[in-house]
């Protein structure tokens, strides 16, 4: 049985990618960069296990997502369990994105984590690069977090769908009071700990 590490997991959020969707943040990434909104997903100790299928089952019992993005972390060091995330919400009919501090030519190289192709293979839309707190872009309608990451839309029918921003905060509360604040945050002053 395939299995995730994951931090967090939320459904139909708008901030992550194009319309509404799924976002699983993976727990674990080597790269600790300065002024990383989420620092907390940098430990690759075990967090929430879960397995393929259910997050797949969580993923498809939301009819109001339109996709899933993989955040993080680094969703390329769980690339062989993502992918078959991916290869099943897209056979739902479901689009998918992923964010990466590699570039795309690091996950097409010979060194790439496992599993990088045939993550890359199931992808939409990839965002690539780390994000470098002195590129960073603080505009309403930019889809990247820093000048250096790029946009790579591997889905010519989602070229007209890269609206969303990645200087824009969401906030879901759940049922037992608890919250999670998704979105670049870290010039708003709301510290860290809020979630992913």
């Amino acid at each position: 049985m395939a299995i995730l590490n994951i931090m967090g997991y939320v459904n139909r959020s708008e901030v992550n990618g194009p319309g509404k969707r799924a976002v699983v943040w993976v727990q674990g990434c080597l790269r600790e960069c300065s002024g990383c909104f989420n620092p907390a997903s940098w430990p690759f100790e075990p967090n929430q296990i879960v397995s393929v299928d259910e997050v797949v089952e969580r993923i498809l019992a939301d009819p109001e997502n339109e996709g899933v993005t993989f955040s993080g972390g680094e969703p390329f060091w769980q690339a062989s369990a993502l992918a078959a995330v991916a290869r099943r919400v897209k056979a739902a009919g479901l689009n998918t994105m992923s964010f990466s501090g590699f570039i795309l030519a690091e996950l097409q190289g010979n060194a790439a984590p496992p599993g990088a192709q045939a993550l890359l293979a199931q992808l939409d839309i990839l965002v690539d690069g780390p994000f470098v707190e002195s590129l960073a872009i603080h505009e309403p309608t930019s889809p990247v977090s820093s000048r250096n990451q790029q946009v790579r839309v591997f889905n010519p029918g989602l070229r007209d769908r890269l609206n969303w921003a990645s200087d824009q905060v969401e906030i879901h509360i759940f049922k037992d009071g608890s919250r999670l604040v998704t979105g670049y945050h870290g010039h708003l002053g709301l510290g860290d700990g809020d979630g992913p």
